[in-house]
């Protein structure tokens, strides 16, 4: 039989995509069960197909009020502790270095927890695990976990590719999961538009209170979806991606569609999407950043003042790459 392996993810979609490869390579050789966000569920069949999910909604990840503790669901909680105790699990895994993770492991009784301590967290960590480079994508903490099972993950820069489908298509998300990583729709719009004057098939996606601007502007195409099952389809078929810093634009790279970025609050560096070709842009410096989307300013200048012009002229050069390779 496989040793039991538990992965903590709890935070966003991106986040979880980004696991991705290591929830595969583990999958061959563990029984693995994820602790995530309810839209795992929905990640499941198509990226992890091997991957039991325990879906979880941790009152520490919402954007505000997260510590009132009063209202978190302590039931619930403990109810999921109990089930996860019970299940005897060899290895206990976090790619985060949240103390919180941490002595989440050691109450579920992992016999072997690996992680990435912080604030005196390593006495809940039976093998604490240096952290890597304070620069390091994300993804460079799966392969340092993927490394202390004995896995093998591949570099970023080594990512499968796909085939791309037989009809070039651009799809041109406008959403995000925070206000402040949202580049104003207007400036969309016009990129949209000189995408169509050089000929490109657009296809505009937008979050569902987007949708009756885009269908004001014109754009009576365009599509809200709700589900991660309907951004799979939207996906499957672009050849490219164009978005802001979000879940979609991750989960196009890791389906092996070229994206690029505008990034504001977080820094590319830690979170730009898992594909060779990606690329992307940021706005003006701010001292605060990266601010974790709790901007302190009125507006979030760091993408705010990004211009349609400077935005074109890094899509120019990178159309012409991998444009031209589809």
């Amino acid at each position: 039989m496989k040793p039991k392996l538990l992965v903590l993810e709890l935070w966003g979609l991106g986040d979880l995509v980004i696991a991705s490869r290591f929830l595969q390579a583990a999958s061959d050789h563990f029984e693995v069960t994820l602790l995530a966000k309810p839209f795992g569920r929905e990640l499941q069949p198509r990226l992890w197909p091997g991957v039991h999910i325990v879906p979880l909604v941790a009152p520490w990840t919402a954007f505000r009020a997260k510590y009132r503790l009063a209202h978190w669901p302590w039931r619930q909680l403990c109810s999921v502790t109990r089930q996860l105790r019970q299940q005897a699990f060899d290895y206990g895994v976090s790619a985060r270095w949240d103390p919180r993770d941490h002595l989440w492991l050691r109450l579920i009784g992992a016999k072997e927890r690996i992680g990435f301590p912080r604030l005196g967290s390593h006495r809940w960590l039976t093998r604490p695990l240096a952290r890597p480079e304070p620069e390091a994508h994300r993804y460079e903490y799966w392969r340092s976990l993927a490394q202390a099972l004995g896995l093998k993950l591949p570099k970023r820069p080594e990512m499968p590719q796909r085939k791309a489908p037989p009809t070039p298509c651009i799809l041109v998300h406008s959403g995000a999961g925070q206000s402040v990583r949202v580049w104003p729709l207007d400036r969309f719009y016009q990129v949209v538009v000189r995408l169509r004057n050089r000929g490109w098939h657009v296809q505009v996606a937008c979050d569902p209170p987007q949708a009756d601007w885009w269908h004001q502007a014109g754009e009576t195409t365009a599509v809200a979806p709700r589900t991660v099952a309907q951004l799979f389809e939207l996906i499957d078929r672009a050849t490219l991606f164009i978005g802001n810093d979000s879940g979609p634009g991750h989960l196009a790279a890791i389906c092996g569609v070229p994206t690029f970025t505008l990034f504001g609050p977080q820094l590319p560096e830690w979170f730009a999407p898992l594909h060779p070709a990606a690329r992307w842009i940021e706005g003006k410096p701010c001292p605060f950043k990266p601010c974790f989307d709790y901007c302190r300013w009125p507006e979030p200048v760091c993408l705010t003042t990004i211009s349609v012009d400077q935005v074109w002229r890094g899509l120019e050069p990178w159309l012409a790459q991998v444009g031209s390779a589809t």
